[in-house]
């Protein structure tokens, strides 16, 4: 009988939608998990989206809450956004989206929380993304 992977070696189980199930932790190394557990075309477009935070706020703050990344100013200080994946797109979350400008495209229950949705076939526009998390991160974050 083979031996069991022990459950720090076994890959990621992936949720409905293919949306990673990652502990939950502080810090760059539960979000590079969760990237690399990414399925498919998703994978390279949340290194990318990791990337862009960095560069448009240098030191943020990064933790995996609810199977998310997640990503603030401060520890302590909220978040601004978060990303999760869905069957046919990466679901992006500013949760103060309505007060940015112009206000990013897909609704929310919430009053607040606006939303970015990225296909597979879509054009991320990186320099308007950049700009929403500039101004998401100068907003105060939502406590969770």
């Amino acid at each position: 009988m083979p031996a069991k992977r022990s459950a720090s070696s076994a890959a990621p189980k992936l949720l409905s939608g293919g949306n990673p199930q990652i502990a939950k932790g502080e810090g760059d190394a539960p979000v590079q998990a969760y990237i690399a557990a990414m399925p498919d075309w998703k994978r390279a477009v949340g290194a990318r989206l990791d990337a862009l935070i960095e560069q448009a706020v240098p030191g943020v703050h990064k933790a995996v809450k609810w199977n998310s990344p997640m990503y603030g100013i401060a520890a302590g200080e909220g978040w601004f956004l978060s990303f999760h994946c869905f069957t046919r797109y990466i679901k992006v979350a500013f949760f103060r989206g309505a007060l940015l400008q112009p206000v990013p495209p897909e609704p929310s229950k919430s009053a607040d929380t606006r939303y970015l949705h990225i296909l597979e076939d879509g054009v991320l526009d990186e320099a308007r993304f950049l700009d929403w998390v500039r101004q998401a991160s100068e907003l105060p974050g939502e406590r969770m």
